[in-house]
Parts: structure tokens; sequence; C-alpha cells
């Protein structure tokens, strides 16, 4: 028997939360964002899977060829642009687009020979205040572009939202106008509507809507879970009890023996850890699922393993299945326990976890 920690990947629920983007923003393309190995899921299996997608964003050029390799035709947006002129001949030869965000990023494109001219974003720093240019200097650097042969006539115009996921910051509406402001009398397709504008902010969708966590079954919001939104969890993680134990009261569990058996009770053991992804910061009394039913985490998360208490549940037995988070336990409030987010989790999956394909 292998050891049995499994992720699951729904791909009919993935493309099922491309349709929830297209019923939110019916008037807009989709540049599906599948960075980060697809936000943990599979670079490439993701792409195949949501064929119906507009375009593709991905990080870098080493995330676009893997794309390419695998006969991916669709365009393809890296976000954060290039960060060396050597990339520039890959990006032209297969037909990349980049977006720029800075004055470094023009000054290696103007000096840099290229095949074929290159499509391109602009980035205006609308509040994020991470990558982008100021917006006042929006209209002089679209202009310094119009000028540049290296790029194709086509320029499109893009920001990026930092708190909409709070539906009560006024903050997105204040980006909102500091983009259009920008932006004013320059012509090119627009991107403002990340996962939660998508969701919540329809005046931020323009041409083109760059959703990613939603994609994958997970509220962008800070106050609700997948279900509620509309959206279908893609990842179900799930490991077996490989042992139950009788233990007496006062008896530690696990590393440091922090956790005290307040009683003689059954303790089980699930084959999963850190090792696999699911976080040691996890604490005592979080849920996991056996045989539907919630029981919590004892003691400490291992590398390997983890100790769960069974005295509400006598009849669970060694080789039952254990849902650690996905279909019927929402990634959001195991994200929310551990002290993180759910990208954090999804992305942070290890090598050694087997992916099975559902749908």
């Amino acid at each position: 028997m292998t050891r049995p920690v499994r992720a699951a990947i729904d791909l009919k629920a993935l493309r099922a939360n491309l349709q929830c983007v297209r019923a939110a923003a019916p008037l807009a393309r989709v540049l599906a964002v599948i960075k980060a190995n697809g936000y943990g899921h599979g670079l490439t299996r993701v792409a195949e899977a949501l064929h119906d997608a507009d375009a593709f964003g991905v990080a870098s050029v080493e995330e676009a060829l893997v794309l390419r390799e695998a006969g991916i035709a669709h365009p393809i947006v890296m976000l954060e642009g290039f960060f060396e002129a050597g990339e520039l001949a890959e990006i032209s030869r297969h037909r990349l687009s980049v977006v720029l965000h800075h004055e470094h990023q023009l000054q290696i494109l103007e000096r840099t020979d290229i095949a074929r001219p290159i499509s391109v974003w602009i980035k205006i720093d609308t509040g994020m205040h991470r990558i982008g240019f100021p917006p006042e200097l929006a209209a002089s650097i679209y202009q310094r572009l119009r000028g540049n042969n290296k790029i194709t006539a086509r320029i499109r115009l893009m920001t990026h939202l930092a708190n909409a996921d709070d539906r009560s910051d006024e903050y997105t509406e204040r980006q909102l106008t500091t983009f259009l402001s920008s932006i004013d009398g320059l012509d090119g397709e627009r991107s403002v509507a990340n996962s939660a504008g998508v969701l919540a902010w329809p005046q931020t969708h323009m041409e083109w809507v760059r959703p990613g966590i939603m994609l994958f079954g997970v509220s962008p919001f800070l106050d609700s879970v997948a279900q509620q939104e509309g959206l279908s969890p893609v990842m179900t993680l799930t490991s077996r009890l490989i042992a139950t134990n009788r233990f007496r009261r006062g008896d530690p569990i696990g590393y440091g023996g922090g956790w005290i058996c307040p009683e003689d009770m059954t303790v089980g053991v699930v084959a999963i850890g850190y090792g696999d992804g699911y976080p040691r910061s996890m604490p005592a009394g979080a849920p996991v699922l056996v045989r539907g039913q919630r029981v919590s985490v004892i003691g400490r998360v291992s590398m390997d393993m983890l100790c769960i208490d069974l005295r509400g549940l006598p009849q669970a037995q060694i080789g039952d299945e254990v849902e650690l988070w996905g279909r019927n336990l929402p990634v959001e409030e195991v994200a929310r326990l551990s002290g993180t987010i759910p990208y954090e989790l999804l992305c942070g999956i290890t090598q050694r976890v087997p992916i099975v394909e559902q749908g």
C-alpha cells in the first residue's frame, strides 16, 4: 500500500468556476491567472481544463514556456514582465505579452534587438504601491511606447486592486478613479478586476478581467467561503488513518508534550504533515473530517503525521479517509485557523503529494 496522501483536482469544478466569471462579467474577456503552478493545481493541467479562457496570466517566461511546450496556443501575459534582456528573444519567438511596470524595463526594451514586435501592457500603480508606473507618468509612458517599433500597435493598460477583498472598503473606488483619470485620452483595452473585483465591483470589469483564486473555488473575500459565492472547491486534500491508540488521562501527545489527554481516550494518527504542505502552525482544535464528521487536531503537526481526537467517533478505524480541506471542509476556514490565507495552503502542497484528476 502506498502512502495515502492525495490531492484530488476536480476539473469540472474548475470549468464551472470559469463560467461563474463569465456570468459575473459577461462583457469582459477573461485573462485566467494560473501562475505558481496553477496555484498548486498543476500549470498545464489547469490551462488545458480552462481552454475556454481568452488568455492566461503567469509570473515569468519559464512558466509561459511550460505552457507553450505543452501546446497551449492561447495568448499568455507575463504579469511581472521580463527581468533581463536575455528573455526578450524567447518572448518574441513565442508571442508572449509582457507587463511593463518600471523604467528599467523600458530601457532594456529600447536597447535590445528582437526578431518581431511584442505585445505589452502598461501597469499603473493606483495605490497598491508594489509595482507600476506612477499615474502622472501614464500618458508619457504610453506615448514613449507608441514610438517604439519593438512593440505591437495595440497597447493595453492595467492596474491592481489592493483592498477589493473587503466589500466595505472605499479604497477600491479611489483606485478606479485614479486609474481612469491617469489613462484619460489613451486608447487601449483596460484591465482592473481581480477575483474580488469580478464578484463585487462590476464597475472595475472593463474589457478584461483577471480572475485567479476564484477559479480554484476559493472565496476572494475576507468574510465568506467558496460556496457562499457560488464557487466550487477544486482541490480536496485527503489522507487516511494509519493508527488508532488508547491513551490514559494525563498522557502527552506529540512533540513537546504540549497537549495532554484530559481523560482516557482514543487518538488517531493521520499520514500527513508539513512535509506534504499541511501547515505546522495549525492549532489544536482545528477540524478535519473523518467519516463526514468533524474531529479535532491535537498536539503538534509533525513532518509526516498529525494526531486527532477520536473521542466523538468511536467507530473510526485504520484506513478511514480523512479530509484536510476541500469539498466538505472549506480551505478558507483551515487557512484562517492556521494564521494564513488559502493561496499559501494551495501553493504549498509539496511534490511528494500525488495529484488525482477528477471530472
